[in-house]
């Protein structure tokens, strides 16, 4: 449990205060650490530093909230009612109807969380701590305020600490701040108003060492954390409903009041006329029964789970149903940059040496690629040769091949410096080997370089091309290589190497105009120096580099864009979907990204910078997030902010990340889409969907899969509703005529949820049309039932209507037979919906055009037509099984009456034709 004290803490701004003061109000001691006493008070005091999970909903209770839909409410009245005046049949039917739609519910809600906690994978972390004087290792969750916690490359950091000692540390804090780049660590006291980006003596939970070492004091554990503190962010927030969810609401709240005044005015109608209570009550519950569609909850929730297997097969798992169709309807993707459009993989995209320009190929860490700008079988100059075994040998990283995946081990900047030159043909290891080194001056923030020193040997089994001539000057036959930032270096520079190894006198206009043009590319640039040094030097220090440095060359580097990650920016952009870039990294780097990318609005890259978002108000926000597409430097709260600006203007957003830092604005996003293996668990929590291969371009295919899941539930409300208009106006104007009803309720939830789930759940496998991701999305503020697919619906429904109502006449009145009459209204009503159903899917239009002469494969049709099939067969049980006869009052038909039911399919096909023009385009493709 947490004290009120924990929460003191948590506004205490430790890296405000020296290491003293630190360790004074926490108690701590930083030479022995606590002792077994003081651990486990403070584990009692604060717990255990772990986040804890929001525990789910138990199964019954998920259960019990599939039957929380308005629709349902009316049949679950209407059975209640039906049991009180002795219809127990009538009773169970309807209230069978609602357990079966809340077990399909229960089923795929169900199979979708399995999902998620498939993915998730239980990772137990260790840390390193003293305590009484000694250092030992210890679960993570087992550490506590006033720990004193030891670092060292390729730790987690287990909790926030202020930092007490710090030898070379780097530690990378992507997930939490986005910035791409490991950032060097001091112990020094900041001023108390540092953004969290810039804390240098705090190391913070969930980020990782990726050089040096330190160690540092325990300043808060669990939910006290900054990881903490975002996670409780996103408890406190509203869970948001999604557009779909929001329609079928509003859809469903007007349809429930529709049906009631309709069977209020049904009932006091009849009463008036003089008929039975229980007659007339019969008309009223069917005529609830008819207008309620019972089949399309079912069918809602088989489309979207077939579009999360869909998505499941394509990389991408989905937590919540209806975020299937939401992605679909994505009108913004706000994406991170670092992990999410880029590789994560500092790499080496242009040489300047010897003055040449030299550009490279290939990406990450991998040794594919090539220096170009060298002719065929052209040896490297030496300017560059040098510049390449200076990033080689003034470096204390190395690249291991794990996986059939090159990694970093070290920091990446240096990760870059070893694959460049093993692109050209040197080996570090062989390098290494043969020019030793003998001393180092470690990189410091405050001197900004790093230097080695080494004894020259030979350097003829290097690599290929090398200059093997002897590195001597007189008695110098030791060098000193020099690597940090470009103004570092040239201050202690005179000269430079020309392309052939000859020192010359530095042209420093030419160099910083080299460095301002990779600068404006958004490279990370490194100067690169060295100075021959005599036989009797052992050691290197500081006063060794101050003066009489060579200029080498610089190297620019860059974390680039995922190949595959341009593509899917660019097919997103041709579907109308708007690709905006969020980042905590520097607004050149991010630019630059995003000129690669193409992320451009009006032909240009308008960039923002958090600093300028914080002094907007709402209004300047709202245009700013309209015209900007890269917005840099922005705190994890900005994020929050530029979402729900894109909310307030209407569209539809879809947030990408991977970090800590993203997690607020995932949950706030209509769609939150999180790494499934490089994002946090914090991130992969708040999110609506996971990309399993942490691929971008996977959500170009997620896309697409759920514009086709809303073009199949159009297809499927298409489908649904005209029956239950056409058995509502049936019924409705019986009643109102005093006459007999020519179809029962009964008889009614038969066709709604049987035979329209039969033919409707295949529409859920149709396949994408061609030009799916070739329109603009559709508007936002579209109801559930546009004007076009309500005109398709009465237009069916008048059909149906008379269809039914003429039917139930003409046999009435030939044979006096009312059972049979309303059987065969009913058989004729599901011949019509065949041809109904095959007018609006892939089967009918391949069926069209193989008539016309043209192949067209049907084998992705089966469904419709396994539909089709078993619709039949159920039709005939319905009424020529004499069990269905006794249970839903239907009677048995001979051949003739069966062909005479088969005749409303004719004058379907032109009506059919007529009022789905628009739905047929989505069936081939706007081609076919």
């Amino acid at each position: 449990m947490t004290t009120t004290a924990t929460g003191s803490q948590l506004e205490r701004q430790y890296h405000g205060l020296s290491v003293g003061e630190v360790a004074n109000s926490l108690n701590a001691n930083p030479e022995r650490g606590l002792t077994a006493a003081e651990v486990k008070q403070r584990l009692n005091q604060y717990g255990e530093n772990e986040l804890k999970a929001k525990p789910g909903k138990p199964a019954w209770l998920r259960f019990l909230l599939q039957f929380n839909q308005p629709l349902l409410y009316i049949l679950l009245i209407a059975g209640i009612i039906k049991a009180f005046l002795g219809s127990w049949t009538n009773a169970l039917v309807i209230w069978g109807v609602t357990v079966i739609n809340a077990i399909i519910g229960f089923v795929q809600e169900s199979k979708a969380e399995g999902a998620i906690a498939a993915l998730a994978q239980a990772v137990t972390t260790e840390a390193t701590v003293l305590r009484d004087g000694q250092k030992i290792r210890i679960p993570s969750k087992e550490i506590v305020p006033g720990d004193i916690v030891m670092l060292t490359s390729g730790d987690k950091v287990p909790a926030d600490l202020r930092l007490v000692n710090s030898r070379n540390l780097q530690v990378d804090e992507s997930a939490l701040t986005g910035e791409s780049v490991p950032v060097e660590k001091s112990t020094a006291p900041l001023q108390p108003d540092t953004p969290l980006a810039e804390r240098l003596n705090m190391a913070y939970a969930g980020s990782f060492v990726t050089f040096g070492q330190g160690s540092g004091i325990v300043v808060a554990t669990a939910g006290n954390t900054e990881v903490g503190r975002i996670s409780q962010t996103i408890e406190q927030r509203t869970n948001l409903s999604t557009p779909l969810t929001r329609k079928f609401d509003k859809f469903s709240r007007t349809l429930l009041y529709v049906i009631l005044g309709l069977a209020a005015l049904t009932l006091a109608v009849g009463l008036g006329q003089g008929q039975t209570f229980a007659g007339m009550f019969e008309a009223a519950v069917a005529l609830a029964v008819s207008a309620i569609p019972e089949g399309l909850p079912a069918v809602v929730t088989v489309t979207l789970a077939i579009g999360v297997n869909r998505m499941a097969r394509r990389h991408a798992i989905i937590r919540k149903l209806p975020a299937v169709e939401t992605l679909g309807g994505a009108t913004v993707i706000c994406s991170d940059k670092t992990g999410t459009l880029t590789e994560n993989q500092m790499t080496v995209q242009a040489i300047y040496a010897g003055g040449d320009r030299f550009t490279v190929s290939g990406t990450g860490y991998s040794p594919e690629g090539e220096i170009r700008e060298l002719g065929e079988n052209q040896s490297l100059p030496v300017a560059l040769q040098e510049c390449l075994i200076a990033g080689l040998l003034c470096n204390d990283s190395r690249l291991e091949e794990k996986n059939d995946r090159w990694v970093v081990v070290g920091d990446p900047t240096e990760g870059a410096l070893i694959a460049v030159a093993k692109k050209a043909g040197i080996s570090q290891s062989e390098l290494v080997e043969s020019i030793p080194r003998l001393d180092a001056i470690p990189f410091e923030s405050q001197f900004q370089y790093m230097a080695t020193l080494h004894e020259v040997g030979s350097r003829e089994s290097v690599g290929a091309g090398l200059e093997t001539r002897p590195y001597r000057s007189g008695e110098e036959s030791k060098v000193i290589y020099v690597k940090g930032s470009v103004e570092a270096i040239l201050s202690r520079t005179r000269q430079m190497l020309d392309k052939n190894g000859n020192p010359i006198a530095i042209n420093r206009a030419e160099v910083e105009q080299q460095v301002e043009l990779m600068a404006k590319q958004g490279l990370r640039v490194l100067a690169f120096a060295k100075k021959a040094v005599g036989d009797n030097q052992n050691s290197v220090d500081h006063d060794d580099i101050e003066t009489d440095l060579v200029f080498i060359g610089l190297q620019g580097m860059i974390d680039p864009p995922r190949a595959e990650a341009i593509a899917a920016v660019r097919n997103c952009q041709s579907a109308g979907i708007d690709v905006k870039m969020i980042t905590g990294d520097h607004i050149t780097t991010a630019r630059a990204i995003a000129e690669r990318m193409g992320l451009q609005k009006d032909g240009k890259v308008e960039a923002f910078e958090g600093q300028q978002l914080a002094q907007m108000d709402d209004r300047q926000l709202a245009q700013a997030v309209e015209d900007g597409v890269v917005f840099a430097r922005v705190a994890p709260a900005q994020k929050l902010r530029l979402v729900e600006a894109l909310q307030s203007k209407g569209e539809i957003v879809a947030m990408t990340g991977d970090g800590v830092n993203d997690a607020p604005a995932l949950r706030q996003a209509d769609i939150g889409v999180a790494m499934g293996g490089a994002g946090t668990d914090v991130a992969r929590e708040a999110a609506d969907m996971l990309l399993t291969d942490d691929n971008f371009a996977s959500i170009e295919a997620a896309v697409e899969e759920g514009r086709t899941v809303y073009q199949n539930l159009r297809k499927a409300i298409a489908f649904i509703l005209p029956v239950n208009g056409g058995e509502s106006m049936t019924i409705l104007i019986s009643a109102l005529l005093a006459r007999d009803l020519p179809i029962l309720s009964l008889q009614v939830l038969w066709l709604n949820m049987v035979n329209s789930v039969a033919m409707t759940v295949p529409l859920a496998f149709e396949p994408k049309s061609e030009g799916v991701m070739h329109s603009s999305p559709r508007n936002p503020r579209e109801p559930l039932i546009s004007g076009k697919l309500l005109q398709r619906i009465l237009a069916i429904s008048v059909f149906n209507w008379i269809l039914i109502f003429g039917f139930f006449e003409g046999v009435r009145q030939n044979t006096g037979d009312v059972t049979l009459a309303r059987t065969m209204a009913i058989q004729a009503l599901v011949a019509a919906r065949i041809v109904y159903l095959l007018s609006i899917s892939h089967l009918g239009k391949a069926i069209a055009l193989r008539i016309r002469g043209r192949r067209v494969s049907i084998g992705e049709t089966k469904a419709i037509g396994l539909g089709i099939l078993a619709a039949v067969v159920l039709q005939i049980v319905f009424s020529q099984w004499s069990v269905m006869n006794n249970l839903f009052a239907t009677a048995p038909l001979n051949l003739q009456q069966w062909l005479i039911c088969l005749l409303p399919a004719l004058p379907m096909i032109p009506l059919a034709i007529l009022v789905n023009s628009d739905l047929a385009a989505f069936s081939i493709s706007k081609n076919g």
